[in-house]
C-alpha cells in the first residue's frame, strides 16, 4: 500500500504541473495576453512541427536493442487495442435518435489527449524510454483520428476526407524519419539532433497554454449539466485503462512497457476533440465542456491507474 501511495503521489504531482500551467494559459487569455484565437493558430504549429519533434527526438535518444524496438511494436498493438475497446464500449452508449452530439461524445469516448497528456506524463515518470513506447499510441491515434475520427465526426455532412491522410499526418510522417534512425543506430550531427531537442522542449508549455485558453473561453458553471459526460469518464478514464492493463499482464509486458501503454490508455478525451467539432459543424461549447471535466477528473484517475501498474 505504501508504495501504491507514493507512486499515487509521484504521478499526481505531474500531473498538478501540467495542470499549474494549463491555470497559466487560462489566466494568459483573460488578460489578453494569449487568447484562443491566437492559441487555435498555434495549435498547427504544434500539430505539425512540435510533437513530431518529440516522437524523432524520443526515437534519436533511445539506444537499439531488440527488447526496444519489441517492445515499441507491442505498445502499437497496445494501442490498437485500447482503440478498438473504446469503439465497442462507446457504440451502444451514444446511440441516441437524434442526437446532434452523439459524435462528439463517441469521439471523446474513443480519443485520447495522448501528445498533449500522455507524452509528458511518460516523460516525467519513465523517462525517454517512455516517450518513445508512447510514441506508438501516437501514430495509432493520428492514423485513427484523421480515418475513423473523421468519418465519426462527420456524419451527417457531405465533407469528404482524403485517403492521403492515412499516412500522411504528423504522427506516421514523424516515425517514418525517426524510427530508420533508431534501427540504424544513426548519429546525426549536433547542428541537427539539438535543434529538434530544442522544439521538442516546447510541447509540453505550449500544449497546456493552449488548453487553458479554451477552458477560459468555456461555461464552466453549466459543465457539469451534461450527463453523458459521466458515462465518457467512466469509460475513457477507468474502463479502458482497465481492460488494457489486463491486456498487458496476459501477454505478459514488462513493467516499463505496462506503464506506458497505461498512461497513454488512461488519458482524458483529446483536445482535437473541439477542432474536429469545430471543422464538422458540431457543438463547440459541448465539446469544451466535456474535454474540459474529463481532463480534470484524470486529475485523480491517471495517478491511480499509473499507481496500480506498480503493484
Amino acid at each position: 500500500m505504501d508504495v501504491f501511495l507514493q507512486n499515487m503521489g509521484t504521478a499526481g504531482q505531474q500531473v498538478l504541473i501540467l495542470y499549474i500551467m494549463v491555470l497559466v494559459g487560462f489566466v494568459a487569455d483573460k488578460l489578453k495576453f494569449f487568447t484562443e484565437n491566437t492559441a487555435r493558430k498555434s495549435n498547427d504549429l504544434l500539430f505539425y512541427v512540435i510533437t513530431p519533434c518529440v516522437i524523432i527526438n524520443s526515437f534519436l535518444t533511445t539506444t537499439f536493442s531488440t527488447e526496444t524496438i519489441g517492445g515499441f511494436l507491442f505498445a502499437v498493438l497496445c494501442s490498437v487495442f485500447a482503440h478498438a475497446v473504446g469503439i465497442i464500449l462507446s457504440l451502444p452508449l451514444f446511440n441516441k435518435k437524434g442526437s446532434p452530439d452523439s459524435s462528439i461524445f463517441k469521439y471523446a469516448c474513443i480519443y485520447g489527449n495522448v501528445g498533449y497528456m500522455a507524452l509528458p506524463l511518460a516523460n516525467a515518470v519513465l523517462g525517454e524510454t517512455g516517450v518513445f513506447y508512447c510514441s506508438g499510441a501516437v501514430i495509432v491515434f493520428n492514423t485513427l483520428c484523421f480515418t475513423h475520427g473523421i468519418w465519426l465526426m462527420n456524419k451527417g455532412n457531405k465533407v469528404k476526407f482524403s485517403v492521403k491522410s492515412v499516412f500522411l499526418n504528423p504522427g506516421v510522417i514523424s516515425v517514418a524519419i525517426g524510427l530508420p534512425l533508431f534501427l540504424f543506430s544513426v548519429e546525426l550531427p549536433d547542428v541537427i539532433k539539438q535543434p529538434i531537442e530544442l522544439i521538442s522542449n516546447m510541447n509540453t508549455p505550449l500544449a497546456m497554454l493552449i488548453f487553458g485558453t479554451y477552458l477560459a473561453n468555456t461555461d464552466l458553471k453549466t459543465m457539469f449539466k451534461i450527463k453523458e459526460q459521466y458515462l465518457i469518464m467512466l469509460v475513457r478514464l477507468i474502463a479502458v485503462p482497465l481492460v488494457v492493463f489486463g491486456f498487458c499482464r496476459l501477454m505478459n509486458f514488462p513493467a516499463l512497457l505496462t506503464t506506458a501503454c497505461i498512461i497513454s490508455a488512461s488519458a482524458p478525451s483529446a483536445a482535437n476533440t473541439v477542432m474536429f467539432a469545430a471543422k464538422y459543424d458540431k457543438d463547440t461549447a459541448v465539446a469544451s465542456k466535456v474535454v474540459a471535466l474529463v481532463s480534470f477528473a484524470s486529475i485523480v484517475t491517471l495517478p491511480m491507474m499509473i499507481a496500480l501498474t506498480k503493484q
